[in-house]
């Protein structure tokens, strides 16, 4: 396959069709307003047509513009109608190939190819559309191709190529639609009310109402005012509490509508290639994550969630963007059904011998006295410029400041073992995160003026995606925390991780580190 080959044909409908849906709004515009007078229809018809016939144009010329080399060391991609643009990235580079499907491309069975380099973002390589059947053995063929290149590396297990469908694994968890049912009451949202606001651009466009007019707004409210002004309090109390209810009602539906549309067909299942996730209703995505990227986990929940014991699990990995949410492994499960998971990536949760340690009292003491001087100075103004009893106001928030703190405090700890860190915070809905030593990047000691006086410490572990910050911890315990974890990261060979005499002396490694600092500490 060394010949340049073209995308699917049927690309070229895609872009008609998103042609055709980019002239609705104007025609309609045009259509409604005073433009072109008795002749504004045709002329709307004009333009609609016009803008079909060149986005079809382009369209094609741009399919065909576009082609893909798969070549004996890399894939390489040339694009571009006016101006052309060229990629080559080597199979050495490519994390892995994933497949999209939006619901258009898989009315006509077309899929968008990604490969993932790593690099995150407009750096990865993507090719729009493929037919179904050519994007998964595009995939397989992309991924022989980049374990022969691993082979051939001094020090790789031959074993580590796999055979063709070497994806189909056993499922670790899956969503159906009563699990996604009760996610969804949990996903409130008034999104809708959002779109709604953006619809509101468009009526002064095709309608004779003028949306941005102050009077007409306040004329409206004045006369809704004087009706519920006539009835009396009781059904003013139950058109208001009819109104909260239907905003509850239409939160909850939101968020059902949301949760079905991103979570449905939820599947993550565990093969020889790593974990491997697909999901969506109009979008379907199917992600495979080796299990050497995986470099932390997180274990999150809400404020209603988590008193139903209800959590949510996401991979960090080596390739992730920060802030993506595209790692998320388990979005609604129970801590039963998410040990299974965290076994298979290779990471265990805390037992009853795991030595946990909070946060410096010091730390605790200076975020209560630096809240109540907040609040104690907004009182002192409200006590001068402020009628009396205002006052009291800052007064009762500092005190509910400083018993917050002392509560979210017993919430707030860490802890160290010869594998892994871990790390807990959050007062109504708390967030666990576990790390493993052997692919931290870095380890950062930061302390302010206050805390190089008071002694206490915030660590920072490096993550490619995310942040892992343990505040509030003394600077001695901090100092020998960062000792023992980079002695991991100095004893391990980052380029030979996912190889396993590699693994087994970091590991080695970490245990002999942490026993040492434990002794010293």
């Amino acid at each position: 396959m060394n010949e340049p080959r073209h995308t699917a044909p049927l690309s070229v409908a895609i872009g008609a069709l998103g042609a055709i849906r980019s002239a609705i709004i104007p025609a309609i515009a045009i259509a409604f307003s005073g433009i072109g007078g008795s002749g504004r229809y045709l002329i709307a018809i004009g333009v609609a047509a016009a803008s079909i016939v060149i986005g079809t144009i382009f369209s094609y010329i741009g399919w065909r513009r576009l082609t893909y080399t798969i070549g004996a060391q890399d894939i390489r991609v040339e694009s571009g109608v006016l101006s052309r643009a060229a990629r080559s990235v080597p199979y050495e580079r490519i994390q892995d190939v994933s497949l999209e499907a939006k619901l258009l491309p898989r009315v006509f069975g077309l899929v968008a190819v990604k490969f993932e380099t790593g690099a995150g973002g407009g750096e990865d390589l993507a090719l729009q559309y493929l037919s179904q059947p050519e994007g998964e053995r595009l995939r397989q063929l992309v991924r022989e191709r980049r374990d022969e290149e691993r082979v051939a590396e001094p020090g790789t297990n031959p074993e580590a190529v796999l055979p063709a469908g070497a994806d189909d694994g056993d499922v670790l968890f899956a969503m159906g639609p009563r699990r996604l049912l009760r996610f969804g009451l949990f996903e409130f949202s008034l999104a809708v009310f959002a779109l709604l606001g953006g619809a509101l651009q468009y009526v002064d466009t095709v309608t004779n109402v003028d949306v941005w007019n102050v009077d007409l707004w306040r004329g409206w409210l004045d006369e809704q005012g004087s009706t519920v002004a006539r009835l009396g309090p009781y059904a003013q109390a139950a058109g208001a509490l009819a109104g909260l209810i239907g905003l509850v009602f239409i939160g909850m539906a939101t968020g059902i509508a949301r949760t079905f549309a991103r979570e449905w067909g939820f599947v993550l299942s565990r093969s020889p290639r790593g974990f491997r996730r697909q999901r969506g209703l109009f979008t379907r995505t199917d992600v495979v994550m080796p299990p050497h990227r995986v470099q932390a986990l997180v274990i999150g929940t809400g404020l209603l969630r988590y008193r139903f014991g209800w959590h949510g699990l996401s991979f960090v990995s080596l390739a992730q963007d920060a802030g993506s949410a595209s790692h998320v492994v388990a979005p609604f499960a129970k801590m039963e059904e998410i040990a299974p998971i965290i076994r298979s990536a290779g990471f265990h949760l805390p037992d009853a011998e795991t030595s946990w340690h909070r946060a410096s009292r010091r730390h605790l003491t200076d975020r209560i006295v630096f809240d109540s001087a907040v609040l104690g100075m907004a009182a002192i103004l409200a006590a001068i410029f402020a009628p009396f009893g205002v006052a009291l106001l800052p007064i009762g928030l500092a005190v509910l400041a400083a018993g917050a703190n002392m509560y979210a405090w017993e919430f707030r700890r860490h802890a160290l073992d010869d594998l892994q860190v871990f790390a807990s915070h959050g007062l109504l809905s708390p967030t666990s995160q576990i790390a493993t030593r052997l692919k931290l990047h870095s380890v950062e000691i930061a302390q302010g003026p206050i805390a190089r006086w008071r002694g206490y410490a915030t660590v920072h572990l490096g993550l490619a995606g995310g942040e892992f910050a343990i505040r509030g911890v003394p600077i001695e315990e901090a100092r020998s925390l960062r000792a023992s974890v980079l002695e991991t990261i100095a004893a391990t060979d980052y380029s030979r991780l996912d190889a396993a005499p590699a693994r087994d002396q970091a590991l080695s490694a970490a245990q002999s580190g942490f026993s040492s600092n434990l002794a010293a500490t």
